[in-house]
C-alpha cells in the first residue's frame, strides 16, 4: 500500500518482543509505547500475506461448498429429467412450488442475516463461522430424504436461517485482520468459490446423474447428500484452523464460555510480524463495545440505503442467473438435453471468475472509484442481457453469449459493493458499524433474490410460455433493476461529495487528538487509506 515502487511508510511503533518482556503487559495504545521504527513496507506486505494463506483458502472452502448446497437445487431441476426423476418429477412440484422454495431460503436469509452478524460480534468469530458451515452440511444432507413439496419448503426455510450471517459475517470478520481499503482483493479472492461452485457443480452434475438409481436414490439426492457430508468435515475442521479475533502481542486468547471447549487454534502471527500487523491495524484490538444507541445510529444513516439498493440490483440478477441459468439456456434450444445444459452452464461462472479477479484488486488501488467500477460492471451485465433478449431466434449463440456478458458482468459487483460498505461504515461507526450495515446491506438486498426466484421466469407462468418471446419480460425486470443499482451508485457519490462522510461524535471522542487530519485515523493502514493509489504494485509491474 503505497503511492510510488520503492517508498518506505513508518509504521509506527514497531516494538521488540524485549519491551514486552520487561514491560509484562500488552501493549496499549499508540501513544503510550512511543516507539517509531520504519519498517520496510514490503516487511507489512509479508504480514498480510501470511493472514491471507491463513484465511482466504479456508473462506474459499467454506464459501464452495455453502454456495454449492444452495444452488443444488436449482440443477436439480433439469437432472435426469428424460428418466423422470428430476427435482420436479420425483416430487410431483409445480412450477409455483419450485419458485416458492427457491424464494424460501432468501426469506429466511432476509429476516436473520442481521442478527446473525451481531450475535458474531459478541461471540468468537471463528466459532460461529464454523457453526454456520457445520449448520449448512446438516441441512444440505437432508435434502437428500425429501419426499413431498412439503419437506422441500421446510428444508430451504431452515437453510436460509443457518446460512443467515455468513457473506456479511465473512466481510466483517476480514475488517478484523486487514484495514478497508485492502478487502475488495480479499472479498473478490475467496466470492471466486461461488463461481467456481457454480461452473464445477454444473459440470459435476453431469456426473452425478450418471449415479442415477445407484443405491435407490436418484442423481440429485446422491448430489445433496455427498456435498452436504463434506460441508460438515469442513466445518469441524474450521473450529481448529481459523483464528479468532486478534489480541495484543503478549496477550493470551480467553479461556471463558464455550472457548474452555474448543481446540486451540495457532496463532495467525507470531514475533516482530504481530507487533507490525498491531501497529499497522491498532483499532482491531482495541474494540469499543457497542450499544443499542450505536446500533441505532448506523440504522437511521442515509449512507445504509443507496448501498442496499445497489447490491438488491446486482445480487438479484446473480442469483436469478444461478438458479434459472439452464432454464434460460434451455428457451434459447429446447433440444439441449441434461448434460449439455449443464456444461453450457460453467462458461458463464468461469467469465464471472475472470471479470472478478482482473477488476478487484485495481478497485483496491483507486478504492475512492468504487462506484465507477461498479457501475461499469453492471453496465455489461445490462448488454448481455439485452443481447439474450433480442439477438435473433436463428443466432442461438449470439444470444449464449449475452449469458457469457452477464456472467463477466456480474463478478466484480458484489465485492466492490460490500467492500465499499465496510469503508464508509467503518469510518463512520466503527466495528459495529461494519457488523451492522454488511448485514443489512446483505439482508435487504437480497429481497432481489427473493423477486427473481419468486416472480420471474418459472415463477411467472406467462412469461414462461413457450414461444419467441419466452422470459423476455423476465430479462427486462432484471434489466430495470440493475438500472436501480447504478442511479443508487451515482446518489451515493454525489452525497458523499456534498455532505461527506465523518467519522460519528462517539468514534471522534474516543480518539486521542483529533488536532489535524492525520490524528483523525487510528492507526497506520488508516492514514495510508486517506491517499490515492494506483498501479505501481499491480502484479504486471513486478
Amino acid at each position: 500500500m503505497m503511492e510510488d515502487d520503492g517508498a518506505r511508510k513508518s509504521v509506527a511503533g514497531d516494538a521488540s518482543s524485549d519491551v514486552l518482556s520487561k514491560t509484562g503487559d500488552a501493549y496499549g495504545p499508540e501513544e503510550e509505547l512511543g516507539l517509531d521504527v520504519d519498517v520496510d513496507v514490503e516487511r507489512v506486505e509479508r504480514v498480510y500475506r501470511k493472514i491471507d494463506r491463513r484465511i482466504i483458502p479456508a473462506f474459499w472452502l467454506l464459501y464452495f461448498l455453502c454456495s454449492a448446497i444452495r444452488s443444488n437445487v436449482g440443477l436439480a431441476q433439469t437432472m435426469n429429467k428424460a428418466a423422470g426423476h428430476s427435482l420436479e418429477q420425483v416430487l410431483h412440484l409445480t412450477a409455483k412450488q419450485t419458485s416458492m422454495a427457491l424464494a424460501l431460503f432468501y426469506v429466511a436469509y432476509v429476516l436473520f442475516d442481521f442478527p446473525s452478524n451481531l450475535l458474531m460480534t459478541r461471540l468468537s468469530p471463528r466459532l460461529w463461522m464454523s457453526r454456520i458451515v457445520l449448520a449448512v452440511g446438516i441441512i444440505g444432507s437432508c435434502f437428500a430424504a425429501v419426499k413431498a413439496a412439503w419437506s422441500l419448503l421446510l428444508l430451504r426455510f431452515l437453510l436460509g436461517v443457518v446460512t443467515a450471517g455468513m457473506w456479511p459475517g465473512m466481510a466483517y470478520y476480514l475488517t478484523l485482520f486487514y484495514p478497508p481499503s485492502r478487502t475488495g482483493k480479499r472479498i473478490g479472492q475467496y466470492f471466486t468459490a461461488a463461481q467456481v461452485s457454480a461452473s464445477v457443480v454444473g459440470l459435476v452434475s453431469a456426473g452425478f446423474q450418471k449415479m442415477d438409481g445407484l443405491g435407490g436414490l436418484v442423481g440429485f439426492q446422491w448430489m445433496f447428500l455427498l456435498y452436504g457430508l463434506c460441508a460438515v468435515i469442513l466445518g469441524f475442521v474450521l473450529l481448529w484452523w481459523l483464528p479468532d479475533r486478534p489480541l495484543p502481542p503478549g496477550q493470551p486468547q480467553p479461556k471463558t464460555g464455550l472457548a474452555r471447549w474448543l481446540p486451540a487454534t495457532p496463532p495467525v502471527l507470531k514475533g516482530e510480524d504481530a507487533e507490525i500487523h498491531y501497529r499497522d491495524l491498532t483499532r482491531v484490538y482495541h474494540p469499543r463495545p457497542w450499544t443499542l444507541k450505536d446500533l441505532t445510529r448506523v440504522l437511521f444513516d442515509w449512507r445504509l440505503w443507496p448501498l442496499v439498493m445497489m447490491y438488491f440490483g446486482v445480487v438479484g440478477v446473480g442469483i436469478g442467473t444461478q438458479l434459472y441459468g439452464t432454464v434460460i439456456i434451455s428457451g434459447i434450444n429446447p433440444n439441449f438435453s441434461g448434460i449439455t445444459l449443464s456444461l453450457l452452464f460453467a462458461p458463464i461462472w468461469v467469465m464471472d471468475l475472470v471479470a472478478i479477479l482482473l477488476v478487484t484488486p485495481i478497485s483496491d488501488r483507486f478504492h475512492h472509484y468504487r462506484a465507477a467500477f461498479f457501475s461499469a460492471a453492471v453496465c455489461v451485465q445490462i448488454a448481455g442481457l439485452l443481447t439474450t433478449t433480442f439477438a435473433p431466434r436463428g443466432l442461438p449463440w449470439a444470444r449464449y453469449g449475452g449469458l457469457l456478458m452477464v456472467g463477466f458482468g456480474l463478478g466484480p459487483t458484489v465485492p466492490i459493493c460490500m467492500t465499499w460498505t465496510n469503508e464508509i461504515f467503518q469510518r463512520r461507526h466503527g466495528e459495529v458499524g461494519v457488523a451492522a450495515a454488511s448485514a443489512l446491506v446483505s439482508g435487504l438486498g437480497n429481497l432481489g433474490s427473493i423477486m427473481t426466484t419468486y416472480a420471474l421466469y418459472t415463477g411467472w407462468p406467462e412469461d414462461a410460455r413457450k414461444g419467441p418471446h419466452q422470459y423476455r419480460k423476465s430479462n427486462l425486470t432484471m434489466v430495470g433493476i440493475l438500472c436501480l443499482s447504478i442511479l443508487s451508485s451515482f446518489v451515493m457519490t454525489v452525497l458523499l461529495q456534498v455532505v461527506g462522510n465523518k467519522p460519528s461524535r462517539k468514534i471522534m471522542s474516543s480518539r486521542s487528538s483529533e488536532t489535524d487530519d492525520a490524528t483523525e485515523f487510528q492507526d497506520g493502514a488508516a492514514r495510508r487509506e486517506g491517499h490515492q493509489r494506483g498501479f505501481g504494485r499491480m502484479w504486471w509491474s513486478k
